[in-house]
């Protein structure tokens, strides 16, 4: 289908049965047996690979069947697994520790050769604004014409397009046998114009790249990619003058950031405007939903779709959305209603299948209404019927949330119940390692204290006074121990299964119990386990069939255990058992494999490298607490439908596919989310729009069979300008990482990097050439929504999954790649571009955290005190002048060579200063998904290379160039194709 290798999917019909009510169409995975079973939910809270010799799988193949990177959705077992293939790295990074050089340049030395990389200076200082005057409010309505663009240096002005014009200052990339030596330098007031490719020209519609990642690449040979793997790329070209670099000049993501917030910040944002695009994931607002899904639950990479499949390929702009349908809503928003239409269900339309929502039309005074998705005419169901006003509305519309709202809830029939029978209260079973390691470094006492705690808070529904969920104990090394928790017993009753390769389960009775009536015996097993174990010199353990063991008891069927890990996952989501993986390791334990169950399963996976229990638990205590709370989801299936003209063609997440529609997810909770691409299969329509509909069945924590609907209506237009006008930023690159993220295991890296940096010229070439006004050659002109596009691409290239370097585990790249598949938009943004806040400029009066700081080495100063969270790790680092009052405030010491690092923990102190840092940082920490660790960074020492890693705007510790370095190579990309 096109030059990147693009896996075409089957056709597609509308009229497929709806999600519960017809048997599924099975792929290529077979049809999978679906049990009766009770949804559950397996939490193996124990540790698992700490430090274990057993645990460590064999240096040598996978097991069988087994993928070394894991996996994801329909095309999961249809490419051959790779441990991230590509060239080999060279390994050229200095192996002593840099030492710190102030400087207002970027004054860390580069890790490798710093030859004409250093001579960047000169680089973009003729820049010039030109100015198309236009509203900063983000607007998606009015006529077509040039989107709204920013002005890029001093301060804040009226928005402007964006135009950077380098000018004489743009280094070449290096020679390649498509562009030809690098060009000389200029005079400064010498417009520069890049040289033509050989045979390249652009046309009306340049040669489109598709975003998915294949083996062959077209158009030109891109010299910025290529010097990835051996370190930070390295741009040619003659010696020339260095120049000082104003960093204002370029686009900034904290000024856009600060932006939407003082034009959007605390508003009202109503969602009954179709296409409209919402405030960024960084601005604080009250949701209303007025008929459209909030951006809470759905976002889109734009909010304007092109009216024809050309249109889109011509921009190149991916076309998805990111749905998160159990995200949190804040309490001054409103919950979701529940609508029960009794033993009829929902009101559903005839072909489509899709179900009520604001996008149907009533027609003949009521008594018909025509469906938005497919345009079928269908009768109202007697019980449904409703006289219409003089517009033609239902009299109730006000009256019935799925008439008048984006999102709601329907209470499911049997028809949407596996075998037609109400489900079972799901379980959760937790499944401890007691090896000896940790019953040595007492984790096993710890895991055990707190889950007294923590069964305490098992979630329950709002009118409930406790939990349905019920609660069963497994402990494993290298066999597994059942526990009878029944109420009636004085004494908590162990059985063994020592047969890990016929793993059955020996009790039926008493082994799921609810907590609330088993508590006195539950917590005689947790005060027992630690000294059952105590003398035990079992360092060898298993996994998979512990897994096994927890799926059938919340099978209660009998099954032999198989031994590979996308089997494993299939059968568990096949019987609704999702997996919670906590991890210990601290040396190589395959998490790549160990991760697919997780994966697969709508479950989570948890890591702490080189576990110490006193300055890790409480990391793992807190996911543990969050883990066991957070609202979700059980034996879930989603589909996906839209209005004719374009459908949902590829998925990306924690999700199992056996089809091209249903989504598959054991469970499915508030932090996950699901990205969804779309493609056109015919023209769409100005008028109609664009419509989407995502329905979610799954079963709640008490047991109820529901359906959970989000709708959304977007724009389509016949003008590019439009198309870019509505693009969100954020939402992009949570699209782009994942599709380079399922990439990796079918794909070199390299030509992944190539693709997506060939993908981002395409778009702003797409723009400059269509959208902006008439301008030299030379300039960059960015649009307004897409201005910090550049930074983000240039943090996702950088991420240790697409880099292949010694220095990154191959355990910890698979990790962060599994991460990112689930995040939602928030998650993504804050991961690829960490936030970074000066904390010496605190005002120990005010409740607002302090203005941040872009993620550069040039923005820290000797004198300062500076915080960084990316979602995962969190940093304080302190200038070696760093205000002794300050130190004093925090650390209760009185200078900075008296600050102990060698803590997670800031001390209790009670100061202002103190009281203020920890309430920012309880801020940052409130609903991210993974508890952050504090790492304490002085300056000048060896853990400063941690943190630098993660100031994204300079060059790359592993590889890749820095900001202005990349928005240089964009620039010439573009030129080359504009050409």
């Amino acid at each position: 289908m096109s030059q990147q290798g693009y896996v075409a999917t089957p056709p597609y019909s509308q009229s497929q049965p709806g999600i519960g009510l017809s048997p599924p169409h099975y792929g290529h995975y077979g049809d999978p047996s679906h049990a009766a079973s009770p949804p559950g939910m397996m939490k193996p809270a124990g540790p698992l690979g700490a430090a274990t010799p057993g645990m460590m799988l064999p240096p040598g193949p996978a097991p069988p069947g087994s993928h070394q990177f894991g996996q994801n959705g329909a095309q999961a077992s249809s490419h051959p697994s790779q441990r991230f293939p590509g060239p080999s790295p060279v390994n050229n990074v200095a192996s002593s520790y840099a030492p710190y050089q102030p400087s207002p340049q970027s004054s860390y030395p580069s890790p490798v050769s710093t030859s004409s990389v250093t001579q960047l200076g000169n680089q973009l200082g003729a820049m010039q604004i030109n100015s198309y005057g236009s509203s900063m409010a983000p607007s998606s309505q009015g006529p077509p014409g040039p989107p709204s663009a920013a002005a890029f240096q001093g301060p804040p002005r009226p928005p402007q397009p964006s135009i950077l014009q380098p000018g004489s200052q743009v280094l070449p990339p290096p020679p390649t046998t498509l562009n030809g030596p690098g060009a000389s330098s200029a005079p400064p007031t010498a417009q520069y114009q890049p040289p033509p490719l050989p045979g390249q020209t652009l046309g009306p519609g340049f040669p489109p790249q598709q975003a998915n990642y294949g083996p062959q690449m077209a158009g030109a040979q891109l010299s910025y990619p290529g010097g990835f793997p051996g370190g930070p790329a390295q741009m040619a070209g003659p010696p020339q003058p260095q120049k000082k670099l104003d960093p204002d000049s370029i686009p900034s993501p904290i000024q856009v950031i600060e932006n939407d917030r003082a034009i959007r910040g605390g508003q009202v944002y109503a969602t009954n405007t179709r296409g409209q695009v919402p405030p960024l994931v960084t601005t604080d607002c009250v949701i209303q939903d007025q008929g459209n899904a909030s951006p809470r639950y759905i976002r889109c990479t734009t909010y304007c779709f092109p009216c024809t499949s050309d249109m889109a390929k011509q921009a190149q702009i991916p076309l998805a959305a990111v749905i998160k349908p159990f995200a949190t809503v804040p309490p001054n928003e409103t919950p979701l209603y529940l609508v029960n239409h009794g033993e009829t269900g929902p009101v559903r339309c005839n072909r489509c299948k899709a179900y009520m929502c604001p996008f149907m039309q009533f027609i003949e005074g009521g008594r018909r209404y025509q469906c938005g998705f497919c345009n079928c005419v269908n009768d109202v169901p007697p019980f449904y019927f409703q006289h219409l006003d003089h517009i033609g509305r239902r009299l109730d519309h006000y009256e019935k949330p799925e008439l008048s709202l984006g999102s709601y809830e329907y209470v499911a029939t049997l028809d949407y119940c596996r075998k037609n029978k109400p489900p079972n209260p799901p379980a959760f079973i937790f499944m401890i390692d007691v090896s000896y390691s940790n019953i040595k470094n007492g984790l096993v006492k710890l895991i055990c204290e707190e889950l007294k705690t923590v069964l305490e808070k098992l979630p329950k529904e709002e009118h409930e006074e406790t939990s349905a969920i019920r609660v069963g104990f497994i402990t494993y090394n290298k066999v597994l121990h059942f526990f009878n928790v029944k109420s009636n017993l004085a004494q908590p009753q162990m059985m063994v299964v020592t047969d890990v390769g016929e793993v059955f389960v020996p009790l039926l009775d008493g082994f799921l119990v609810n907590y609330q009536e088993s508590q006195a015996v539950i917590h005689n097993l947790l005060d027992q386990i630690p000294e059952m174990f105590a003398d035990s010199n079992e360092n060898e353990t298993v996994f998979a069939p512990v897994i096994q063991a927890g799926m059938e008891a919340l099978k209660i069927l009998f099954q032999p255990q198989t031994n590979v890990y996308d089997s494993l996952a299939k059968d568990c989501v096949a019987h609704g058992c999702s997996v919670t993986l906590f991890l210990f390791p601290s040396q190589y334990v395959d998490v790549a494999s160990l991760g697919l169950v997780p994966q697969l399963t709508g479950g989570t996976l948890y890591k702490y490298n080189n576990f110490q229990m006193h300055l890790d638990s409480q990391q793992f205590l807190n996911d543990l607490r969050n883990d066991i709370e957070k609202k979700i989801g059980f034996d879930a299936i989603m589909r996906v439908r839209t209005s004719t003209g374009f459908r949902a063609t590829d998925f990306f997440g924690g999700i199992f596919m056996n089809n091209t529609t249903d989504v598959e997810m054991a469970a499915i909770d508030c932090d996950k989310a699901v990205t969804v691409e779309f493609k056109h299969d015919d023209k769409l329509g100005e008028d109609s729009g664009a419509l989407i509909q995502c329905a979610v069945l799954y079963t709640t924590i008490s047991g109820q069979r529901r359906l959970r609907i989000h709708n959304l209506g977007l724009n389509c237009s016949s003008q590019l300008a439009d198309l870019y006008k509505s693009c969100e930023t954020d939402a992009l690159i949570n699209f782009f990482a994942k599709s380079a993220f399922k990439a990796v295991l079918h794909q070199p890296l390299k030509v992944i990097r190539e693709i997506l940096v060939n993908q981002t010229a395409h778009m702003l070439a797409c723009y400059r050439k269509n959208c902006a006004s008439p301008s030299a050659a030379s300039q960059l002109i960015l649009p307004d929504s897409m201005k910090v596009f550049p930074v983000y691409m240039n943090c996702l290239l950088k991420n240790c999954v697409l880099l292949s370097r010694p220095e990154i585990s191959t355990d910890e790249r698979a990790y962060q790649r599994q991460l990112v598949m689930t995040m939602g938009v928030a998650d993504s943004q804050l991961f690829f571009y960490p936030q970074l806040l000066p904390i010496h400029t605190l005002d120990v009066k005010s409740t607002e955290l302090p203005a941040a700081v872009r993620c550069s080495e040039s923005r820290l100063s000797e004198e300062g005190i500076f915080l960084l969270a990316n979602g995962l790790n969190m940093f304080l680092w302190l200038g070696v002048s760093s205000p002794p009052e300050l130190i004093q405030g925090i650390f209760n010491v009185p200078s900075f060579a008296h600050i102990n690092a060698d803590t997670t923990l800031l001390p209790e102190v009670g100061s202002p200063y103190s009281q203020q840092l920890k309430m920012i940082m309880n801020i940052i920490q409130q609903k991210k998904p993974y508890s952050m660790k504090l790492m304490i960074v002085k300056q000048r020492e060896q853990p400063e290379m941690v943190f630098r890693q993660f100031l994204v705007e300079d060059k790359g510790l592993y590889g890749g160039p820095s900001y202005v370095d990349f928005l240089c190579c964009v620039h010439k990309e573009i030129c080359q194709l504009l050409n």
